[in-house]
This record gives structure tokens, C-alpha cells and sequence, in this order.
């Protein structure tokens, strides 16, 4: 069977070189240590578990959801109120989704035809990309470098490439940079899209994965960011539900109503228990947030400073679960690199470039396992390498 043209190029391949390369270094005896996917591994809280349980035995949990619960839209609304002073629409504003990545691969469909123009940042979370590929639309991308703070420069857009498009897609705190953005930032974004009518799309899966005080601001919270985007949250990070699938669009009333109408045609929506899963999280005790976030500013530490007196330096991300290390000195290939330690140190992480060619010079290191498997990567990379030479 000949695959179709929008397939072209969609092979993950530095991603199954590293899987491979992983079982080869496992056939010598090593166990390999992975911070490479981004998957949270702690559990959920207790409460979160018992609601599933108990929903478990519910008869009527076990049809077709076609829509959410609205107890669950409630809760929705409820949380981002309080965490973020933004006021939704329960009705017309929010959207349960099977995870964020959901919405985000499934919304380009809607309003692009092909040849039409997306703008995306490089490096960036690759559904982005594949979701406007799929859709036969082109991307454009926008650089994201140190010397702005891994923000897109919208005065660096031409003129004529701002006027075509009708996306853009946004993430912060940022996967895999993890760069932070001001509520500032938010209304240039703003000010930039009612300009050249551009639909804003703005991913903020990892904003209470935050630390050392800082705490991310939700895109709508500018004034009139509804009247240009919508903002994706999941559940996945913030309450270790990542294999559970549930998430909200929230924002744009009419871009609300489009993807509703599109995915009613492809799915049925989020089973049932774990939309009750879904209640219990965003309405119960929020102390295992704050625990969760802990969990990961100790890891990040134990990470950051291990290596530094190594002489790898990096910067502390302020949230996301991510850190992104530039290169050690005297290496200049995010692959070569990553290869080099996977092989001498059993340790996996990914090379930047996986993300997008800005991504050369760095790999992400994701902080995925406890504090003392960080601890033995440190030693491990101790071991073999001294970058202070």
C-alpha cells in the first residue's frame, strides 16, 4: 500500500534511532536510564484514584459520554477562575477533550485548506507540525533563541507571511525549552493577532509543574485574548493523568463550537470514569499540586547542580518537567552527543534537533524518575566525562 502524500516525512527518526540505540546498550548488560519521553511517573493522588474506583461501579458510566459531564465543565470553570481570574462560559467556552493533544492535532483540520499558512515555533512540540501537515496546510516557523528568551520576535515576521496566515502556535511554560512567557508577552500576542487576524492557539499543559515562586499566567488572562484564541490545558501533568486522556480547549466561543462539530463526527468522547477521575482532580484537595511541583523543583535541582559541578552548565527551568541543556563545551552535535552518552553512560535523553533544526546545540533532559535515579545519572556521567577540562 503506497502511503498517502501527506505522510511524507512524518517518521519519527531520531526517535526510533534512539530506541534502537537504547536496546543495543541494554544488550551489553547496561540499564539504561531514560529522560527522554515525557511522561509523568508519580501517581495520581489517592482521591483521584478512589473516585475512578467508585465510578467504576456506576452502570450508567459505561455508555457513550457524546458530551462532558457538566459537573465536569463546572469544575472547569471553577479552576480556572481561581487559578488564573479568567471567567468561562461553561456552556459555550470550554471543551473536554481526550487530552490536549486532542484538540491540538485535530483543530488545524478545521480551518486550514491546504496551502494555507500556519505559524509555529521552532523549536517546538511536534503535534503542532503534524496536525498542520495532516491538514495539507505549510508552516511557518518562528525561531525561538536564547538571546529572547526562547520567545517568538513578531516584528521578525514579514509583512506579507503575517498577513497570510491564520494560525498560530504558542506553549508556555514551553515543551521542549521550557522558557516561560510575561503576561506582557501575551498581549503583544494579542495586539499581533487582531492585527492580522491570526486564531491564537496557545498550549499550557505544563502551568503548575512550576517553581522557586513563580507562577505562569494563562493567556486569557489579557483582555481580548478571547476574541482571538483558545488555550489548551490537560489534566496529564498537573495531576499525574497522563494515561487517562483528559483536557479542555477553553476560550474562543466559535472555535469551541467547530472542533465540537468535527469531533462529534470522529468520537464519542471521554469515558465516563474518567471524567468522574477528572472531577474529583480539579475539585478535590489541591495539595498534591503543590507536592507534585515540589517533587519536580528537587529533581530539577539534584539534575542541575549535579551537573554543573561537572562542568555542564545549564540554566534552572522556573516549570515546565524539562530542562534544556545546551551542549558541553567542545561538542557541537545535539545527535552525536546524545548518542555518545547513551552508549558510555546508559543515560538517554533527546537531541534538541528532534524538535526542529533551532533545537542544534541542546538536548532536553525530561525529570522523570525519582531523586535517587537522578542522583545515579549524575555518577554515571561523572564516571565517564569531566567538562571542566
Amino acid at each position: 500500500m503506497k502511503l498517502a502524500k501527506r505522510m511524507k516525512g512524518q517518521e519519527a527518526g531520531i526517535f526510533n534511532e534512539m530506541e534502537i540505540r537504547k536496546r543495543e546498550v541494554e544488550a551489553r548488560g547496561i540499564k539504561v536510564i531514560n529522560l527522554g519521553v515525557g511522561t509523568p511517573d508519580r501517581p495520581p493522588a489517592p482521591h483521584v484514584i478512589a473516585a475512578m474506583h467508585k465510578a467504576l461501579d456506576k452502570a450508567g458510566n459505561f455508555r457513550y459520554p457524546l458530551v462532558g459531564k457538566d459537573a465536569l465543565y463546572r469544575a472547569a470553570t471553577k479552576w480556572y477562575r481561581e487559578r488564573f481570574n479568567v471567567e468561562l462560559d461553561p456552556e459555550s467556552e470550554i471543551l473536554v477533550l481526550m487530552g490536549s493533544q486532542d484538540g491540538l492535532a485535530h483543530l488545524p483540520l478545521i480551518y486550514l485548506d491546504p496551502g494555507d499558512l500556519a505559524l509555529v515555533p521552532d523549536p517546538g512540540y511536534p503535534i503542532y507540525s503534524f496536525g498542520i501537515q495532516m491538514a495539507g496546510g505549510d508552516i511557518y516557523s518562528m525561531p525561538l533563541k536564547k538571546e529572547n528568551d526562547f520567545l517568538p520576535v513578531f516584528s521578525d515576521i514579514p509583512e506579507e507571511i503575517a498577513k497570510k496566515a491564520k494560525m498560530m502556535w504558542l506553549n508556555y511554560p514551553n515543551n521542549p525549552v521550557a522558557a516561560v512567557a510575561s503576561r506582557e508577552f501575551f498581549e503583544k500576542v494579542v495586539e499581533f493577532a487582531k492585527k492580522y487576524d491570526i486564531l491564537i492557539c496557545h498550549d499550557v499543559a505544563y502551568s503548575e509543574l512550576c517553581y522557586d515562586g513563580f507562577r505562569p499566567s494563562s493567556f486569557l488572562e489579557v483582555e481580548g485574548a478571547k476574541e482571538v484564541g483558545v488555550e489548551f490545558f490537560s489534566l496529564s501533568k498537573t495531576y499525574n493523568m497522563a494515561g487517562c486522556r483528559i483536557g479542555f480547549m477553553v476560550g474562543n466561543s466559535k472555535v469551541i463550537h467547530d472542533l465540537e462539530r468535527l469531533k462529534s463526527n470522529i468520537d464519542y468522547g471521554v469515558f465516563c470514569v474518567i471524567q468522574d477521575a477528572g472531577i474529583a482532580a480539579l475539585e478535590g484537595d489541591q495539595t498534591c499540586v503543590e507536592e507534585n511541583a515540589m517533587a519536580y523543583q528537587r529533581r530539577r535541582d539534584i539534575l542541575v547542580d549535579g551537573l554543573k559541578g561537572l562542568g555542564w552548565h545549564m540554566p534552572k527551568p522556573k516549570a515546565s518537567m524539562f530542562v534544556w541543556a545546551p551542549l558541553p563545551i567542545g561538542y557541537s552535535s545535539s545527535v552525536e552527543f546524545t548518542l555518545e552518552l547513551l552508549d558510555r553512560t546508559g543515560v538517554l535523553v533527546i537531541p534538541g534537533t528532534a524538535f526542529g533544526k533551532m533545537g542544534e546545540g541542546y538536548v532536553r533532559i525530561a525529570l522523570v524518575q525519582e531523586e535517587e535515579v537522578l542522583e545515579e545519572v549524575v555518577s554515571r556521567i561523572a564516571n565517564i566525562y569531566n567538562f571542566n577540562k
